[in-house]
């Protein structure tokens, strides 16, 4: 337990923001909830909880949606960097901190007073390691990694919030993406696109065009029900005083218990590049789930589809960065002629930032749910495919 001589740290509530990618909150929200943790609030980009510093190992080690679990300090209010500096020595950092731990800030500041975050970074940092010194005699090493103890500083106007970042690296970074290619879906992102296709584990998963792998490695994990923070070795919490191993130990251990050796249903990736095709499977090695993937290099029109239904989700390329509009509009119309002819019984995806060439899909998208990759919009379309879904009107 996070535990002092004063007082026991675990046992204290406070409230908990997760961030998420835009777009990504319902489907962060449909796990909380599932996990029995309270919605407060909601943004376009994050959740509120309520929970203590132990809760945070939970998070970090089973949400799948969310990219960082930041816990709750203090709130107060400073006018300039003097009264930032004075509230924060105010705080009993020495029973959170080390003398011998690193620190990095980091901070969103909208505030008129500073014109440069990193100031308010240099203030808050300063704050923490005099205090320690203060105290211990001796004050903790700080810099921008973000390995260690990470502290996160939001101030707007004259209110200021300020967390622990628990994650420290964000939890998109899940330990298994050595090879990304080019321009790949975060592990975070692509975790909610499955949920948005209510995939759950027990229909076939179709994955062409499938890149360095994101998607059917996330497939085949949740498939699994295994955690997705199973494989990393190192996380915010873990270098916050009084961090209890053993409780991290159990539940990692409940995790690998609870987790299913393969999923109920076959999950088929193929790309035409064979190093696309080699680096997913490198990828899914490191992940655990090589054996639960078929992987094959071929054309995404030659993938095979089994009976028995399921999905087939397309992440093709948008046309943002290359310049391959017209290029693309062919894939984009071959990919619904994949649909009409070979996916009968099934439900087809499409993950794209370019809605214009979604439109030479030649089918009628019955949902279209927003998302962001990035900074760019992009929409996942949902295509019902069936005997005669080729005469379905256009989008």
């Amino acid at each position: 337990m996070y535990q002092t001589e004063k007082e026991n740290k675990s046992i204290e509530k406070s409230s908990i923001l997760i961030t998420c990618a835009k777009g990504v909150t319902p489907f962060l929200k449909e796990e909380l909830l599932q996990m029995g943790f309270p919605v407060i609030s909601e943004t376009i980009a994050g959740i509120a909880t309520k929970g203590t510093l132990d809760d945070t190992l939970q998070l970090n080690l089973m949400l799948r949606t969310g990219h960082r679990v930041l816990f709750l300090i203090k709130e107060f209010n400073a006018h300039d960097a003097d009264a930032l500096y004075h509230s924060l020595s105010e705080i009993s950092w020495e029973e959170y901190i080390a003398e011998d731990e690193y620190i990095c800030v980091t901070s969103s500041v909208d505030n008129p007073g500073i014109r440069d975050s990193r100031y308010a970074n240099v203030k808050c940092k300063d704050a923490i390691v005099d205090r320690i010194r203060e105290k211990i005699g001796k004050r903790p090493d700080s810099g921008p990694d973000r390995d260690k103890v990470v502290i996160n500083l939001y101030w707007k106007d004259d209110r200021c919030s300020l967390y622990f970042d628990t994650s420290g690296e964000p939890l998109s970074r899940r330990g298994y993406r050595k090879i990304p290619m080019t321009a790949p879906v975060q592990e975070t992102l692509a975790a909610a696109i499955i949920m948005a296709s209510r995939w759950d584990g027990n229909s076939h998963f179709i994955n062409p065009m499938c890149g360095s792998g994101t998607l059917a490695i996330e497939a085949a994990l949740k498939g699994m029900k295994r955690a997705p923070g199973i494989l990393r070795d190192n996380f915010g919490f873990m270098h916050i005083k009084g961090f209890d191993e053993s409780l991290w130990n159990n539940l990692r251990a409940k995790a690998k218990k609870d987790a299913k050796k393969k999923p109920g249903c076959r999950i088929i990736a193929t790309d035409i590049r064979i190093d696309s095709i080699e680096a997913a499977k490198k990828n899914a090695a490191t992940a655990g789930v090589e054996h639960l993937i078929e992987f094959s290099v071929c054309d995404y029109s030659e993938t095979t589809v089994p009976e028995g239904g399921g999905i087939v989700i397309f992440n093709p390329e948008y046309g943002e960065r290359m310049g391959k509009i017209k290029e693309l509009e062919s894939v984009y119309k071959g990919i619904g002629d994949y649909f009409k002819q070979k996916c009968s019984g099934y439900t087809g995806y499409i993950f794209t930032g370019n809605l214009d060439l979604a439109k030479k899909v030649g089918l009628r998208a019955k949902r279209r749910i927003p998302f962001f990759n990035g900074r760019i919009e992009c929409r996942l379309l949902e295509y019902e495919l069936y005997e005669g879904s080729k005469k379905k009107r256009s989008i």
